[in-house]
């Protein structure tokens, strides 16, 4: 099997349980950013130290398959058994809440806000982090004209925090301190 179709040449993509919408559709957009998220969060697990976070890590980006899934499927009912394997519940979002209280405790509380960066790992975060906040505007944006699961949208705005609070916890373990603004 060839990994080009030209199916897309016109610039249109065919949506998971059928129907095409241009390149451009809300809902591409929407399932594309998270897309890009767990990339962006894979090349956060790419760079050392690598088993800094990676279990945890590599969890969320099963979560963010499943969202995407979830995403790129305007009819769930037409796919509802592949989708099974897609579904997210508050739990998962209580996961990341954890995640974050336990990353948190560890640090010095902030004072203000700081500036992205430190170690090549923490960098990787902060980037994930902005990608997972554009991803939920893509999101909020489909959602005022589809029906998602609820689930969606607070598990991406606890991610986009757990990420942030993941990068001053690389830094930290590095020994570098948070640069303030």
């Amino acid at each position: 099997m060839r990994i080009y179709t030209k199916t897309g040449d016109e610039g249109e993509t065919g949506l998971f349980g059928g129907g095409r919408v241009p390149k451009d559709d809300r809902r591409v957009a929407a399932y594309g950013s998270v897309d890009e998220l767990n990339a962006a969060i894979g090349l956060a697990r790419a760079l050392e130290p690598v088993a800094f976070g990676d279990t945890l890590l590599q969890d969320i980006q099963r979560d963010l398959f499943a969202i995407g899934g979830q995403l790129a499927s305007p009819e769930p009912a037409k796919v509802a058994k592949a989708l099974a394997k897609a579904t997210l519940d508050d739990d998962r979002v209580a996961a990341l809440e954890a995640a974050i209280d336990s990353a948190e405790a560890t640090l010095t509380p902030l004072t203000g806000f700081i500036l992205p960066g430190g170690t090549p790992k923490a960098a990787a975060l902060h980037f994930a982090r902005t990608v997972c906040r554009r991803a939920e505007r893509n999101v909020v944006t489909l959602s005022r004209e589809a029906s998602l699961a609820p689930v969606i949208l607070p598990y991406l705005n606890r991610l986009s925090d757990l990420l942030f609070v993941l990068a001053r916890r690389a830094n930290a373990a590095a020994g570098r301190a948070d640069v303030a603004w």
